[in-house]
């Protein structure tokens, strides 16, 4: 037992200073426990309120993705720019080091792969909570195809999920799935992430419309994070993020258009800089190429320093 408190100092319980309120700084996330929040605290930057993701989970179902055929060596290096990291289990036990202090979003639910034609459409929940929990994982990822056929099953496992993300204070990411008969438009959007942020999920994930993305974002009451989709020159892809972000977007998740990138490091520094410090397009792409220019140079620096060593 601490031994009794002996001080002959006043006590002083400020009675003057009102007991503080504090609000927290993701949008409709207010009422979340403690844990809930300290894990949202990690995969968002609270100084912007906004994140960085860097998706590598694409491996689940496409199998070695063009730039993932060795996460050690192509994934590994980026993690450190990364805010979060969206991976399956398989690949952040494997392949990315214990020591890696960022936050990680595990992909949480699995189907069919890409052999079947209705792939991400017909999925379960593949990863057991204890697994989550033994993982340290910050955010369960699952999919929710909202108007496909297996519509009820998606939403089912969903609900599901937040459920036992509640119980154990660990944020469920819903990932807007696109069938190849959907309208990939502001209604279809809308509709999409309202839902799952109706059916309790603490974040969405979504695709950028060039047509009514900002009320896609204010008609969602919680943070919504872009996803990146197919590769795009790197400028196109900027601009995206931009637009995303001014429109109300709280983050990106970007996996091609980084890892598949002429310089994938260049371009996460460049994508933070859209996301985190308010840069324009121009503005980020001439980082990117100033940076591609360097990582260049250096490169060739190596290179010519190990061939004069392997000459003596």
């Amino acid at each position: 037992m601490p031994g009794a408190d002996t001080s002959t100092k006043e006590k002083n319980f400020y009675t003057d200073i009102p007991a503080a309120k504090h609000s927290f700084f993701l949008k409709g996330l207010d009422q979340y426990d403690w844990g809930m929040q300290s894990r949202l605290s990690r995969m968002f930057n609270p100084k912007s309120g906004h994140t960085v993701m860097l998706a590598f989970d694409h491996g689940y179902a496409y199998g070695p993705t063009t730039g993932l055929e060795r996460l050690d060596v192509t994934i590994a290096p980026l993690a450190p720019y990364a805010d979060c990291l969206m991976c399956a289990r398989g690949a952040l036990r494997s392949c990315i080091p214990s020591d890696c202090d960022k936050a990680v979003a595990m992909r949480c639910s699995a189907g069919t792969t890409i052999l079947d034609e209705n792939v991400f459409v017909n999925e379960c929940i593949g990863v057991d909570i204890e697994e989550v929990i033994r993982m340290n994982v910050t955010c369960m990822a699952v999919q929710v195809c909202i108007g496909s056929d297996n519509e009820r099953n998606n939403i089912e496992n969903f609900v599901k999920l937040v459920d036992l993300g509640n119980k154990y204070g660990i944020p469920v990411l819903g990932v807007t799935a696109v069938g190849k008969n959907m309208a990939r438009d502001k209604r279809y959007f809308g509709l999409a992430t309202r839902i799952i942020a109706e059916l309790g999920g603490h974040l969405v994930k979504t695709y950028f419309v060039e047509d009514g993305f900002e009320d896609v974002a204010a008609g969602c009451p919680v943070p919504i994070v872009i996803a990146g989709g197919k590769k795009l020159p790197e400028k196109d892809a900027l601009t995206m993020a931009y637009k995303a972000i001014q429109q109300g977007a709280a983050g990106v998740d970007m996996g091609r258009n980084v890892f598949q990138s002429e310089d994938p490091i260049a371009m996460i520094k460049a994508i933070r800089s859209v996301v985190h410090e308010n840069a324009t397009p121009n503005q980020a792409y001439e980082l990117f190429c100033d940076l591609k220019a360097e990582n260049a140079k250096a490169a060739k620096a190596v290179k010519r320093a190990k061939t004069t060593k392997a000459k003596k």
